[in-house]
């Protein structure tokens, strides 16, 4: 995240004791991926917290470069599966489910593409402007395409669920990473995650009615079999 080590660190926290409340609403074992997400949010908070404290010090360059690949694997090969993946275990309705493994197969090519890049080209990370900037050599001629197929699959999928109010998850994701894009290109893979962040609050209120609809659901069961007695 932008802005300091206390900042990230602050986040870190938050983050967590969001993930903590989204994880207590899980009803089923198919929403652990979903609820989870904040969590994943607060990792990468923490390790560019690491980040910020270790740049400034030539001698803890080993330092600096595992954490660095720590966090962009979370950012460009966890997330781009993670986020489909997630949805399609949430989806019932066997057509959007079709289309959500869809996604789940561009997010598995994205991710597979930037795990080769990742590991043959050199990336590294630098405070600049009270920033991390992440600079990766990676090749040009992937660069639109991927990125368009990188947003689908982290942006789509709410879009394409049956859980009401899951479109709200994909329209904050994407205006947050429309903002981003905007007024802080050079540092996209930072920043951008800062203010997905928000979304943690999205998934929190997304498990609550999630919560609330399985405990109706349980109370009219209960209440036809009473009835049928």
């Amino acid at each position: 995240m932008c802005f300091s080590a206390t900042a990230s660190f602050s986040a870190c926290i938050v983050l967590s004791v969001i993930g903590v409340t989204s994880i207590k609403k899980v009803r089923h074992p198919s929403q652990i991926m979903f609820a989870a997400i904040p969590f994943i949010f607060a990792i990468q908070q923490g390790a560019e917290g690491i980040l910020w404290l270790s740049l400034p010090r030539g001698e803890l360059l080993y330092l600096q470069e595992s954490i660095t690949y720590f966090y962009l694997i979370i950012a460009q090969i966890i997330w781009p599966i993670w986020v489909p993946v997630a949805l399609l275990l949430l989806e019932k309705e066997q057509s959007r489910r079709e289309f959500q493994r869809i996604l789940v197969g561009i997010g598995i090519l994205v991710s597979a593409y930037l795990t080769y890049c990742l590991f043959h080209f050199k990336v590294q990370s630098e405070i600049d402007c009270y920033h991390i900037a992440y600079i990766q050599t990676y090749p040009e001629t992937f660069r639109v395409f991927g990125g368009i197929l990188y947003i689908t699959a982290t942006i789509l999928p709410p879009f394409f669920s049956h859980i009401r109010h899951m479109w709200l998850l994909g329209v904050t994701v994407l205006i947050s990473y429309l903002v981003t894009t905007v007024f802080y290109e050079n540092y996209l893979v930072s920043v951008w995650c800062f203010f997905a962040s928000v979304i943690s609050m999205s998934v929190y209120w997304i498990m609550s009615n999630i919560s609330i609809s399985h405990r109706q659901y349980r109370y009219e069961l209960e209440l036809i079999a009473k009835n049928q007695k």
